[in-house]
């Protein structure tokens, strides 16, 4: 039985909660006084701490501050959740950088409690092989030791309902890596919704994630389910979350908080059980300092992160991908009596790939389509491939040669080109949102 120690001085908070977590299953002892907390702590052996913030007319949180930095100093491997009614998201980001797992408002809500415990305690107890398998998990292909670390993390966090933050460039798998923590979660038999946010605008967002009543607006000609509701009970994952604009931000932060959403042209408040994962190419921590990225909403998502390296930075899987992606085509195709060289091989290992794996498939597909002879050579994918030079600034133009207005409305025009010019794919190449793309568009006459 897994042990709870809650540290508030209100004794019918004390009370409901002990009733709360006692019906479900865990021993829960209760202090009334801070100052015997740490030695609580060591006689009782807790496994999860609920620590109220305040313990006198002081609203400011300070006192559970102090007390949090005390057993995290003590015993920094023990989960706490922080409980106040004086929340303000500005305490639960400071108590979330000082150690804290997580942040409650009273009046709470039984569920989410609830569902706060089981997920910190499953994370801290939960201890799968890599070996586990599934079939989503299976399709993560790889034996390199990032892709071990990754496929054991996914074992481990996919039987629980974290909120999982996944990172990594553009093409190295982070919506298969969101498919298999569903694969291997409680919901598995339930929805698994992708929505991609980059290409959701600021005035279509409300309508697509919390669904509209008929009559809402213009063209509402009948009711519609958005995506929260589509997941209910289910997986949501939320792709390119880092192009999310601010007002957005706002409002997704609200249904992660309160498990509650009110769809468009109604008043009446939906409850939504979803797991949340999301996704970005963006370093969203930058993002934060920059004030483009909500810190709340950075905290609430970012439970667990799982970041995804480059295909550069693990070679040795690029064989493995090579056959996998052969192999398909095989059975798209039909048969076809072809094969790749070792030297060819070892060539396609050494290269670059700033697509990541979504570039290899592409230079594999064209190849294995366009080649005539029955082997595979280097001349085979030197057309589709640009090779390791990739990375070279031999492009750059020397200092002095342009100013940077020159070298950004260049970029801009060599994108506009390249994606002709549809403004979604031109603005997420690019790494900003459409609306700051449409101002430089503006900026630079060429809208």
């Amino acid at each position: 039985m897994k042990k709870i120690l809650l540290i508030d001085d209100d004794r019918t908070v004390c009370q409901s909660l002990k009733l709360l977590l006692g019906k479900a299953g865990y021993e829960v002892h209760c202090i009334f006084n801070p100052l015997n907390a740490l030695e609580t702590v060591a006689a009782f052996g807790p496994d999860l701490v609920l620590l109220d913030m305040n313990f006198t007319v002081d609203t400011s949180g300070k006192q559970g501050l102090e007390m949090l930095q005390k057993l995290m100093g003590r015993f920094p491997k023990l989960p706490v959740i922080l409980i106040t009614g004086w929340g303000t998201m500005e305490l639960a980001i400071t108590g979330m950088k000082a150690g804290a797992r997580d942040f409650i408002a009273k009046p709470w809500d039984n569920d989410n409690i609830l569902s706060s415990v089981k997920t910190i305690l499953q994370l801290e107890t939960t201890e799968v092989a890599p070996t586990s398998k599934t079939p989503a998990l299976d399709a993560i292909i790889g034996n390199s030791d990032e892709i071990q670390r990754i496929k054991a993390m996914i074992a481990q966090v996919g039987p629980t309902d974290a909120t999982v933050l996944i990172t990594g460039e553009s093409g190295t798998g982070k919506e298969l890596v969101a498919e298999a923590i569903h694969d291997c979660s409680q919901r598995n038999e339930e929805n698994f919704v992708k929505v991609n946010l980059g290409g959701i605008s600021s005035t279509l967002f409300e309508s697509e994630l919390f669904g509209h009543k008929k009559g809402a607006f213009t063209g509402a000609f009948s009711d519609r389910e958005g995506r929260f509701q589509l997941a209910n009970r289910g997986t949501i994952f939320l792709d390119e979350i880092g192009d999310l604009e601010m007002p957005s931000q706002v409002k997704l932060l609200r249904v992660l908080q309160e498990k509650t959403f009110e769809s468009l042209g109604s008043s009446k408040a939906q409850k939504v059980n979803v797991r949340v994962i999301s996704a970005t190419h963006k370093p969203l921590e930058e993002n934060v300092a920059q004030g483009s990225f909500r810190e709340d909403l950075f905290y609430r998502i970012n439970l667990i992160n799982i970041h995804l390296p480059p295909l550069h930075q693990r070679p040795s899987d690029i064989p493995l991908l090579v056959k996998h992606f052969m192999d398909l085509l095989q059975e798209s195709y039909g048969q076809k009596d072809i094969f790749i060289g070792k030297e060819a091989m070892d060539w396609l290992s050494k290269q670059h790939y700033p697509g990541n794996i979504r570039q290899l498939k592409n230079v594999v597909e064209r190849a294995w389509l366009l080649e005539q002879s029955k082997e595979l050579t280097i001349k085979s994918f030197q057309p589709h491939l640009a090779g390791p030079s990739t990375r070279s600034t031999s492009g750059i133009p020397k200092v002095g040669a342009m100013t940077l207005e020159e070298m950004e409305k260049a970029m801009i025009t060599k994108a506009m080109n390249f994606h002709n010019g549809n403004i979604s794919q031109v603005a997420r190449s690019l790494g900003i949102t459409r609306s700051a793309l449409y101002r430089r568009l503006e900026k630079f006459g060429m809208s």
